[in-house]
């Protein structure tokens, strides 16, 4: 099967790329896969190809980019020339642009892919129905939010014309089917993207690091992690140091600075601005603790997968998509009401504290991320690549 991914790859910065890589790295070990097809947003002589695994020849097409509007003709275009077999899209809501034209009209790719015949995945890593238009940063006006809603549902409409849509949470599963009683919805759980040696769970000398991953600005806001560690260093005398690992939401552009200068007077703040694939695992593997500072949730989480891979403990708000996950699939932290920050000081503060207790949540979101492994996941994709050829 020649296999075509559109998706973001690294080293771009757009949404999505690292899972895109992982997907990759375990498509191409798959001996149904001949040949893999980036449809990609980065020249090819730029893209992280390097595997030290043996697979299938790997082929980068650059044929978009970020909130250009002729996405479509361009990505299309591509498909003609490379003729696969079978098309897998790695999807969110903004992942051809923030501009809201230039990514609505690349949503409609799915459906043009499968008039042509091409069977047809769409990985929908979110649904609109469960993100907060204002906390996501989208528009606060309420009449935007119900034309944004009239938008995405016509989105998803199109979306759902795909041959199979694969969600990574049941309850979008529940929420496709009753609201547009689709019979195409298939759950595939996101994956761990790396399986470490167990963990060893010790931590290195020196301060113990709590720890934050992603993209910041809208629902995810560090403000209140850093003066809630702050805070448990008044309580506790504890040597902590607090990381802040990632980049501003595309949607919040400035916004870490504005956070480093209001806090420059905090001791042992570091801001490490874009983490490499490279780096992840020292980021992950020197904490003690991963913190999601959130207010809402827009999707399965990454960076929980990642953090259960590394044997890490983890203070998160029960809300949402990580409260469902957590019951799904079997992964434990401490719970913190969402902006409140003595409510996250208390959960801090139970863990570092605590070293039995955070080497136990460690352990158990170890067994959970295991047990999920992007080897796995790849093969449930083909599976249902096998239903529709079929």
């Amino acid at each position: 099967m020649k296999l075509a991914i559109v998706t973001a790859y690294p080293p771009s910065k757009v949404t999505l790329n690292e899972y895109a890589y992982h997907l990759v790295k375990h498509f191409r070990q798959q001996q149904e896969v001949t040949e893999l097809i980036l449809l990609t947003d980065i020249p090819s002589d730029q893209a992280v190809t390097n595997f030290e695994e043996t697979g299938c020849k790997i082929t980068v097409k650059h044929c978009w980019d970020f909130n250009r509007y002729t996405n479509c003709i361009s990505v299309m275009k591509a498909v003609r020339e490379t003729a696969p077999d079978a098309i897998l899209f790695n999807l969110q809501f903004m992942k051809f642009g923030d501009k809201k034209v230039a990514a609505a009209l690349g949503l409609l790719l799915p459906f043009m892919c499968t008039r042509k015949g091409i069977p047809t995945i769409t990985l929908l890593h979110n649904i609109l129905e469960q993100v907060d238009l204002d906390s996501a940063g989208f528009t606060k006006n309420k009449l935007a939010i119900k034309i944004y809603n009239f938008i995405g549902s016509t989105l998803t409409r199109c979306i759902l014309k795909s041959d199979k849509v694969a969600v990574t949470i049941s309850k979008y599963v529940e929420i496709l089917n009753a609201k547009y009683h689709a019979k195409n919805i298939c759950l595939i759980p996101h994956g761990t993207f790396e399986i470490p040696e167990v963990p060893e769970y010790t931590l290195p000398q020196g301060p113990l690091q709590i720890m934050t991953f992603g993209k910041f600005g809208t629902y995810k806001k560090v403000e209140i992690m850093i003066e809630a560690v702050e805070k448990v260093r008044q309580k506790t005398g504890l040597d902590l140091a607090i990381v802040i690992a990632g980049t501003d939401n595309p949607n919040v552009p400035g916004y870490l600075e504005s956070v480093k200068e209001k806090y420059k007077h905090i001791e042992q703040l570091t801001f490490t601005g874009y983490v490499a694939e490279e780096d992840v695992p020292r980021i992950f593997t020197d904490s003690a603790v991963v913190v999601f500072p959130y207010t809402s949730t827009t999707g399965s989480s990454g960076v929980l997968h990642q953090a259960g891979s590394y044997g890490k403990a983890v203070v998160m708000p029960d809300l949402g998509d990580l409260g469902i996950l957590v019951k799904e699939e079997g992964y434990r932290g401490e719970f913190f009401a969402p902006e409140s920050v003595d409510s996250l000081t208390d959960a801090i503060q139970k863990i570092v504290t605590n070293d039995a207790y955070r080497i136990a949540l460690g352990s158990a979101n170890y067994k959970a991320a295991t047990a999920l492994p992007m080897s796995k996941i790849t093969q449930l994709y083909l599976e249902q690549f096998r239903k529709i050829r079929s």
